[in-house]
């Protein structure tokens, strides 16, 4: 097999020795993925040089960091991240992302032939809203789960400014610059459920302007579509400009001048 090592001290390759007695691609995955983040991952909020794994019954989370007690989920693909990740039950999902000690999520992305690691990201756990969690038809009454919901997640509905690389194409982010993106990202975090949507929809309708700088008309273009997914605000123009003066104090954007804004990450 072709090795790639992604740093001297990060190896991107799975151990494959792990699933010599197993036959269930599903399950050689999931022990080759988690056996990875055991064996190389360090806890991205702290520092620590090593995650411990749950026991495999624990509901959402998987890793946790001794340290300083950061919940870890590990979500992974083969080939392309794509619109949509795959996930458990559905209910199971939401309570857990709407709880107090909901976890971050690590997603991977690996190569099938070589059985290795081409990225990983991570997203904050405070990004994680009902709104890009879809549910999943119930399966059907042949099924031997039948009734049983899954669920998605929605990737393109998570800001950029949420997906943390650690490793991107093969190659390692430093540690440090992983860190100090968790410590940007931890500005946004409210566990406010309502505050939390908003600000995330605004920062989305920003990300969606293509140029650099932007006015408050350009942000009112988005109206309609903040008043669908928030029927009970009758005042969304004076909203939008409260989570833009939100998201100034943050260091997402730059106030320029009356009604005009830059995008910014300090």
């Amino acid at each position: 097999m072709l090795r790639r090592e992604c740093a001297v001290t990060l190896n991107c390759n799975f151990d494959t020795a792990l699933t010599q007695n197993y036959h269930s691609q599903s399950q050689i995955i999931r022990i080759l993925t988690e056996s990875w983040v055991s064996e190389n991952m360090y806890c991205p909020h702290c520092g620590h040089n090593a995650l411990n794994h749950f026991p495999n019954n624990k509901a959402v989370a998987d890793f946790y960091c001794p340290t300083c007690n950061s919940e870890y989920e590990l979500k992974s693909k083969a080939g392309s991240i794509g619109h949509k990740i795959a996930d458990g039950a559905y209910h199971t999902f939401i309570d857990r992302i709407t709880s107090n000690n909901n976890p971050d999520f690590f997603i991977m992305n690996y190569n099938k032939q070589f059985l290795s690691v081409n990225n990983l990201w991570i997203i904050p756990k405070h990004f994680f809203i009902p709104d890009i969690i879809e549910q999943r038809k119930p399966l059907s009454a042949n099924a031997q789960r039948k009734g049983w919901i899954g669920c998605n997640i929605l990737i393109d509905k998570i800001p950029a400014q949420a997906k943390i690389d650690i490793i991107h194409n093969s190659m390692p982010v430093p540690k440090e610059l992983v860190q100090a993106q968790m410590q940007q990202a931890s500005r946004l975090y409210t566990n406010n459920l309502s505050a939390r949507g908003w600000l995330l929809d605004i920062l989305n309708c920003v990300n969606s302007i293509k140029t650099e700088t932007f006015s408050l008309s350009d942000m009112y273009q988005f109206e309609t579509l903040l008043t669908i997914k928030h029927p009970n605000n009758h005042n969304i123009r004076a909203k939008i400009r409260q989570q833009l003066q939100l998201l100034r104090d943050k260091g997402f954007v730059d106030f320029l001048d009356r009604g005009v804004y830059k995008k910014s990450l300090h």
